[in-house]
């Protein structure tokens, strides 16, 4: 089936990822390798992270049961400090490919979030030019990688899920998607991922 669409993932795809900052912070506190990704990967259907991600708990609410479970594993965080890391900086090559994309695609951004009033929802807001939808996990109560989120971005964009190309930097979200017949990248750099989509896609996505 042709390629009508192009759906991104935003963390780690369109803007750097935090994983990097993550390992920083590990540093400078002291704390085990890795540790922030196990955190997030134990229990991920039911940890806080997966909760505030469906917007089941508010922030508060978040930071006490994310350093419960932190504590519960042997460590101290701080999950305010943890949750500033979060940002990235935007990849101007993604951004053009996306653009690019827009030109002759159906786009969206498919991103597992949180409410918050920070940077990251109004850079967002700033690509509504280049995508036809924003789904979000906070918004839908539902989160990567359960596909029923693949499965609403493709309602909304009026596809089939054959019909779509996805990128996102965790194999664990793409996973579903692959299963439901969707193209997909994986992005562990950035300038790669645009050359494979290319491929995909048929036109090119550079200046």
């Amino acid at each position: 089936m042709t390629i009508t669409a192009a759906l991104f993932d935003f963390g780690g795809v369109v803007s750097t990822s935090p994983f990097e900052a993550f390992a920083r912070y590990e540093r400078e506190c002291g704390l085990p390798d890795g540790l922030i990704r196990r955190l997030n990967s134990t229990n991920p259907d039911s940890n806080a992270w997966a909760r505030l991600e469906r917007s089941e708990v508010s922030f508060d609410q978040f930071c006490e049961l994310y350093e419960g479970e932190a504590q519960a594993a042997g460590v101290e965080i701080d999950a305010r400090a943890v949750m500033a890391l979060l940002g990235g900086d935007i990849r101007p090559a993604m951004v053009e490919a996306i653009r690019r994309c827009h030109e002759r695609l159906k786009t969206a951004i498919l991103t597992n979030n949180f409410v918050r009033g920070d940077s990251a929802g109004g850079r967002m807001a700033s690509m509504a030019d280049w995508v036809d939808a924003v789904v979000e996990s906070s918004r839908l109560g539902f989160r990567k990688p359960d596909p029923r989120f693949y499965q609403h971005a493709c309602e909304v964009l009026e596809i089939e899920p054959a019909e779509a190309v996805f990128l996102d930097d965790l194999g664990v979200n793409l996973k579903p998607a692959r299963e439901m017949g969707m193209t997909t990248i994986k992005v562990t750099d950035a300038d790669a991922a645009i050359t494979e989509l290319e491929g995909v896609v048929g036109f090119p996505l550079r200046t």
